[in-house]
Formats: C-alpha cells, sequence, structure tokens
C-alpha cells in the first residue's frame, strides 16, 4: 500500500524498517479504504515514524505501550515545531498530531487491549478535570448522584477550567480559603467575555461547584450564598432574524460548483424555508424525502413529535444537486455527510457552523451568528405574513404558543413602519 504513496524505494524501506513499520502499512491501508487525500497519508507517515522513533527512545518496545507515549509526543513536537506560536495555533497543531496517533492505536491495537488502554485513546488524554486534586470527587458526583450528561459536564469542565487559571492567574488561594471577593471579580471579569446568558450559566455552574465542597467539608463556609446571578427578564432581546434579501445575499456566497457548496447551499436553503434546527438538519436520511408525493418528513423534534413539510422545489433541487453530484459514495442512509474523509455524517455543530461562516463570509452583522439565525428569520417572516402563533408554532414545531414568542416576539417592520412615520397616525 505503501507504493501507492511513495515513489522512492528508499523511502519506502525507512518507513518498513520503523519497528511499527507493519503497523503503519496496516494504517495507510485503512486511511485508502476511507478514501482519505493522498495529501493526507504524506503528511501523516512521517509523523507516525517520527513517534515510533519517540516512543522506542522512551521505552516502548509493544504497541501496547504505545498510548502511554501519545501525549509526551505531541508536546515535544510542538516545542520543537510550534516555539513562538499563539495558544490557538498550538491547540491546532497538537489536534493534527494527535489525531493520526490515535486513528493508528484504534487501527492496530488487539481486540484484548486494556481498558484502560482504551479510556487513554478516547478520553481527553492530558487534560485532568479542573481541581482534581482539591475536589477529586466532583465529577463523579454529578456523572453518578446526579445524573448530568456528558455535553453538560463539558460546561461544567470549561467554566471550573477558566476559574482555577484565573485563580492562578491572580495567585490567589485555590479553594479552601478563597474569599468572596475574589468569586465576584471572577464572575466580572468573565462578564466582559461573554453574553449575559453564559454569565448565568457560568453562576449556576460556580454555586453547584462551592455548595458541594461546602457539604463535604472542603471549604469552611458555602460561597454559593454569596453568588448573585444577572437578570434576564423574559423576551427582552430583539430577535436575531435578517431580512429575506440578506438571505439572498448569503445564498449568493456559496460556490455550488463543489461538492461543499452544493451540500452547504442545500442545508442553508432547508434551514431558511422551514426553520429547522441544527439537529433536525443533522437527523435527516434519505428516507426522509418522498420524493414520489413531494414531501419531507422530519423526525424526532424537540417537542417529541414529527413534522410532514412539503417539499419545496427550491429544496428539492438543491437535494438533488447535491446527491448527484457531492454526496460521498456511502451506503449510510443519513443525507449529508463530510466532503473529505472519513466520510462521517454531519454534525448539528457542523451544520451551525456553516450557517455561522456564510453569514460572515456575507457580511451580514447578527449576535451569535448560525443556524438559529436562519430560524429566527423563517419564524419572522411568517409573523410578518400574518401567521396566528399556533399556525407558526405547528409550523416550526413547537409545542405550545409561549415557546414561539421567543422567535417572534414583535414584528420588526411594523415597528419600522411607526418610528419613521408620525405617532398620531397610529393612534
Amino acid at each position: 500500500m505503501l507504493n501507492r504513496y511513495f515513489i522512492r524505494p528508499t523511502t519506502i524501506d525507512r518507513i518498513r524498517a520503523s519497528w511499527i513499520g507493519d503497523a503503519i502499512d496496516r494504517y495507510v491501508g485503512w486511511l485508502t479504504d476511507r478514501n482519505y487525500a493522498a495529501r493526507t497519508v504524506l503528511f501523516r507517515v512521517p509523523v507516525l515514524v517520527r513517534f515510533a522513533e519517540f516512543a522506542w527512545e522512551s521505552g516502548a518496545r509493544n504497541l501496547k505501550e504505545l498510548p502511554a507515549h501519545v501525549e509526551p509526543f505531541v508536546e515535544d513536537w510542538l516545542k520543537h515545531h510550534q516555539a513562538g506560536k499563539s495558544a490557538a495555533e498550538r491547540h491546532i497543531a497538537a489536534r493534527a498530531i494527535r489525531n493520526p496517533l490515535r486513528q493508528l492505536l484504534q487501527v492496530v491495537l488487539p481486540h484484548d487491549v486494556s481498558a484502560s488502554a482504551t479510556h487513554t485513546l478516547n478520553s481527553r488524554p492530558g487534560v485532568p478535570d479542573p481541581f482534581v486534586d482539591q475536589a477529586p470527587g466532583f465529577f463523579d458526583f454529578l456523572h453518578r448522584e446526579r445524573g448530568l450528561c456528558e455535553g453538560t459536564l463539558v460546561q461544567y469542565r470549561h467554566y471550573l477550567g477558566r476559574l482555577q487559571k484565573y485563580l492562578l492567574k491572580t495567585d490567589r488561594p485555590l479553594l479552601s480559603d478563597l474569599a468572596p471577593l475574589a468569586v465576584t471579580a471572577f464572575i466580572t471579569e468573565s462578564g466582559r467575555a461573554i453574553d449575559k446568558r453564559s454569565v448565568q450559566s457560568l453562576c449556576s455552574i460556580l454555586k453547584v461547584f462551592f455548595r458541594y465542597l461546602w457539604r463535604v467539608g472542603l471549604m469552611a463556609r458555602d460561597l454559593s450564598k454569596a453568588i448573585e446571578s444577572p437578570r434576564r427578564y423574559q423576551l427582552a432581546n430583539v430577535p436575531r432574524s435578517i431580512t429575506w434579501q440578506e438571505v439572498q445575499k448569503m445564498l449568493e456566497k456559496v460556490d455550488r460548483r463543489t461538492a461543499v457548496g452544493k451540500r452547504d447551499y442545500a442545508v442553508l436553503v432547508l434551514l431558511a424555508t422551514y426553520g429547522l434546527r441544527s439537529r433536525e438538519v443533522a437527523t435527516l436520511t434519505l428516507d426522509d424525502i418522498d420524493w414520489k408525493r413531494d414531501r419531507l418528513h422530519v423526525r424526532g423534534r424537540k417537542a417529541g413529535h414529527s413534522t410532514v413539510y412539503p417539499l419545496s422545489p427550491a429544496v428539492g433541487e438543491a437535494f438533488l444537486d447535491y446527491l448527484q453530484h457531492g454526496r460521498p459514495q456511502t451506503k449510510e442512509r443519513a443525507l449529508f455527510f463530510r466532503a473529505c474523509a472519513p466520510f462521517t455524517k454531519l454534525s448539528r455543530v457542523a451544520v451551525s457552523l456553516r450557517a455561522k461562516w456564510y453569514l460572515r463570509k456575507a457580511g451580514i452583522k447578527v449576535p451569535r451568528p448560525g443556524a438559529h439565525t436562519l430560524r429566527h428569520t423563517c419564524v419572522q417572516r411568517l409573523v410578518d405574513s400574518g401567521l396566528s402563533l399556533k399556525t407558526i408554532g405547528d409550523f416550526v414545531g413547537h409545542r405550545t404558543p409561549d415557546a414561539t414568542k421567543i422567535y417572534a416576539k414583535v414584528n420588526i417592520e411594523a415597528l419600522r413602519e411607526v418610528a419613521l412615520g408620525h405617532g398620531e397616525e397610529v393612534l
């Protein structure tokens, strides 16, 4: 398989001479079967050869010992190749180096590999939970006793990690003798970089954390009582919708000559036409498109039901273009896929990020751009058409009219007319 990518026999001999040469050859075959680009293989193989040399010099003698050397190798690589770079650049470089190492081990490790090694491959190696030394049982408490899902635990790690970095940066005691003033200063500083809703989430997480520390005796007083979340009033913000002209401007920025452009155009038209959530777009399958009856079936919505829409001609044409000329050849039934290997189905996060990318490319400024921007736009367009909140709620998948109010708070166009006219005319 190496002969397919490397021309010089001496290069192939050097790769096969590595003590994990057979493993590298198997991994290259694995990449080829999944249609990875040649440039990806040409970049990854030299990294794997260097990793083999590093692990051997560190004492590794068999494949089962390799997982323990992944993070040390990544740190060594960053030290020699990313010195002086920003934290963001180092993070991207570390991911580019770490991913092929983890893939290699998942491909070639025998099935009887220990559970701990498998955990090392699938978790966040080298990144301990925040305050793991000061409060070792906290995240286990959240998972086992409170039953929080992994997505919520990610938020806890994020915000508590920010707190830990702040305390280290300001040279304050980490937990036992922490003063309420330090917590207040941290929340105030965080509020300059995140919105009010995120500050509320931060305060809620800090309350749970400090209440736990006080209950298990790790703090002398309950600091959770000193934390007051900022107030957010219902329906206080202006909707995040954009005009239909701006939607057209955004769609014009999509290069529909490429496979990525065909996919993204279909996603964006789908979001703007039906006001779907990013998760609903990501879970669509080929079976959800009824071509004979011109219908689109959206299953498993947030409210627990499903919706059948008439298939819009614009959406249908975008689907056909993508299916015929952009979608990778695969036996899976998901509708949208990554445009490069590995050809896994598009995630809800990726759907929202693509919408965000095209909004910015079109120069459209809106708070928190993403897939929900187009959902707001769809709802606002229905409001401007004079439809009732019940009808709109049924269309976008809400269970009650109250949920629709979050999106359709005001008739923006009507208020603009009032602002431009004379006040007496509306009396």
